[in-house]
């Protein structure tokens, strides 16, 4: 088998590596899996980086947290997978071309599902989801305002939002985005230019100050959405695309009561029921089945390439999601 390491922090591009070792085999209760895709995304990097904000890991490590793949052995006990079954698996480690996993962690793939897609269909999709439903209860005709919204998780809260009737004003840096943040659904769009005042800019877009904003970026972008929001109103921080902490105002904190906390989705998964977990999947496989989870792809590399993979998901810029494929997976493009 073959995984990426990183033995230090760093450039991702600069540390990660490819090491082989044999084939391992399942044990009582878990199943082999064949990645045939793996995903690559922003937390990923800062993780690389040593950027993350989550608890420390010991090194060498292997990144990733989705992946499409095929279960090719199966350990004692388990009854309810069997080889040749197409799964997601979950946790971290993914980027790897063959994993060991407890059997509870590698639910079916969507029948039929594109693999890239499906494997694209938990991480980000899950986020926002979750943002719109478990945060807060919207109802249609609210307004909500959220940063990084060309983002993979950003276009999934305004096409989600946009099925409750739920508006979104939708913060981004490149005016080359909008027209596809608007066929998503978005109502408005605003381009900060970095003298953008976003407050006024987020009134003026919803008719009033909303009352729930969601945070891809940390750092000063944390207390612009907190400084935009009205009275009382909720700011929620997802993600640390600026590698820096959060930071709000006293004015906003103390004196309008701005609400601010954090979502993790790799949280959510360790203390949600089953019943929960089931449901967000359900929901999950239906919008894929749909179509209204799609995620773009602007190249593939194999996992061998991984250097050049994160290279090119590090680029600013960007149409799509960069994949890593295994053996099996589907072809490289760059």
């Amino acid at each position: 088998m073959k995984r990426a390491i990183f033995r230090r922090h760093g450039r991702p591009e600069e540390v990660i590596e490819i090491v082989e070792a044999p084939d391992p085999l399942p044990g009582p209760g878990e199943v082999r899996v064949r990645n045939r895709v793996m995903t690559i995304n922003p937390a990923d990097l800062l993780t690389i980086e040593g950027r993350y904000g989550a608890e420390p890991i010991t090194l060498p490590a292997t990144p990733g947290v989705g992946a499409y793949g095929v279960v090719d052995a199966v350990g004692e006990g388990v009854t309810h997978l069997a080889t040749g079954d197409a799964v997601l698996p979950a946790g971290q480690g993914l980027w790897a071309d063959t994993v060991v996993l407890d059997a509870r962690m590698a639910p079916r793939a969507p029948e039929g599902a594109d693999p890239e897609q499906a494997a694209l269909m938990r991480a980000n999709p899950g986020t926002a989801r979750l943002l719109l439903t478990s945060v807060t209860d919207l109802a249609p005709g609210d307004w909500i305002v959220q940063n990084a919204a060309n983002s993979n998780v950003g276009r999934m809260v305004i096409r989600f939002a946009r099925e409750m009737g739920v508006h979104t004003v939708n913060i981004v840096r490149r005016d080359d985005v909008r027209a596809a943040l608007a066929a998503d659904g978005a109502d408005a769009v605003i381009v900060d230019d970095g003298r953008t005042d976003l407050a006024a800019a987020v009134t003026a877009a919803a008719g009033a100050p909303p009352r729930l904003a969601f945070d891809a970026v940390g750092g000063s972008a944390t207390a612009e959405l907190a400084a935009a929001v009205a009275p009382r109103g909720r700011v929620v921080v997802y993600g640390l695309l600026s590698g820096e902490d959060s930071r709000v105002g006293a004015r906003d904190l103390v004196f309008r009561d701005v609400r601010v906390q954090g979502f993790w989705l790799a949280d959510w998964y360790a203390t949600a029921s089953p019943e929960a977990m089931r449901d967000l999947h359900g929901f999950l496989a239906q919008k894929l089945a749909e179509g209204v989870i799609h995620t773009e792809v602007e190249a593939r590399y194999p996992l061998d390439r991984v250097r050049d993979a994160v290279a090119h998901a590090a680029r600013g810029g960007r149409s799509g999601k960069i994949l890593l494929t295994g053996e099996s997976g589907c072809a490289p493009s760059t």
